[in-house]
């Protein structure tokens, strides 16, 4: 195929590479805050690898937030994209805009066996769904689908606003108080993701009735792995709280095919995770609490599967098209 764009745009970095010959090319990271637009940030790509404008007409970016809506506007951070716009400020000829995490679920299909880690051993049943789900500046979930053809489809979703679960009386407790700070308690907001963090301390020193001094997610992991009892606490229950967030989802779509926990915040204490109650969390559904036996869960390590999800998305929309 002919060389296309792929960009991976979250909250906080901007990543863009070249797509050619089913692989990434020219990996560069940039921080969202460093460029007014997303355009002003693909022609400073552009000119490091060396290309001028009008050299690159297909560009698939893999953005937070419904990517239905003309102009989009993303979740976390200032950018919007007008397509048309867009087009011709960058002389592209095609621009194909695709949720962050159906490019994360797509990005499943391409990893290699050093770019994940084993949760929970299982094996996937064929033509099962499978549920993507990862915590970073947001919570992104995904779901994807192999299709008779052999390619790949992605459902795009805002999963990560569902309501945060409940599950013990101590869970109740740090609700209510999440629901004090935030109203609405959404799984993002309320604990899986770097803010959500920050609030579920917050909300624990609120119920146990101790003084909040960590200001931000990285402090309050970085206490947690050097054992600081209330950080650990905290810690254990955003693992907790992603297992039955991740399970609510394999009930709902019959995700049979597996669970991927991806995102920037998890691999960063990976063995912490390794050994929480995540995976007791995941199965405590009562009565379908069986619906989980066997169900592979792994972790994944790979540095941009986004982009590497983009790139399989504009690999299948060019061979189609």
């Amino acid at each position: 195929m002919s060389l296309a764009l792929v960009g991976d745009i979250g909250g906080t970095n901007a990543r863009f590479a070249l797509w050619r010959d089913g692989g990434l090319h020219g990996v560069r990271v940039s921080a969202t805050a460093d460029h007014a637009t997303v355009e002003q940030a693909i022609v400073a790509y552009l000119a490091a690898e060396g290309l001028a404008l009008g050299e690159v007409q297909t560009i698939c970016l893999a953005c937070a937030g419904p990517v239905e809506i003309d102009p989009f506007r993303f979740t976390n951070n200032a950018w919007r994209i007008d397509r048309q716009a867009f087009c011709a400020e960058l002389q592209v000829r095609e621009l194909l805009l695709l949720n962050d995490f159906s490019a994360m679920a797509l990005g499943m299909t391409c990893l290699q066996e050093d770019e994940y880690v084993t949760v929970c051993p299982g094996e996937a049943q064929p033509g099962r769904p499978a549920v993507v789900i990862g915590a970073g500046t947001g919570l992104g979930v995904g779901t994807l689908l192999s299709l008779p053809d052999g390619s790949w489809h992605a459902l795009p979703g805002e999963g990560g606003h569902v309501d945060l679960p409940v599950g013990s009386n101590r869970e109740a407790l740090i609700w209510q108080a999440l629901h004090r700070q935030l109203g609405h308690v959404s799984a993002e907001a309320g604990a899986l993701s770097g803010n959500g963090l920050l609030a579920l301390y917050r909300a624990t020193c609120a119920v146990d009735g101790q003084q909040a001094s960590l200001q931000s997610a990285a402090q309050v992991t970085r206490a947690a792995l050097e054992g600081e009892p209330l950080a650990v606490g905290v810690l254990e229950q955003f693992c907790c709280l992603l297992g039955r967030v991740a399970g609510n989802n394999v009930l709902t779509v019959g995700g049979r095919g597996g669970v991927y926990i991806a995102g920037g915040m998890v691999p960063r204490f990976a063995d912490f995770f390794l050994a929480s109650g995540f995976s007791r969390s995941l199965r405590d559904k009562g009565c379908m609490s069986d619906y989980f036996d066997g169900l592979p869960v792994w972790l994944v390590t790979a540095p941009y599967p986004g982009l590497v999800g983009a790139g399989v998305a504009v690999e299948q929309h060019l061979q189609r098209n």
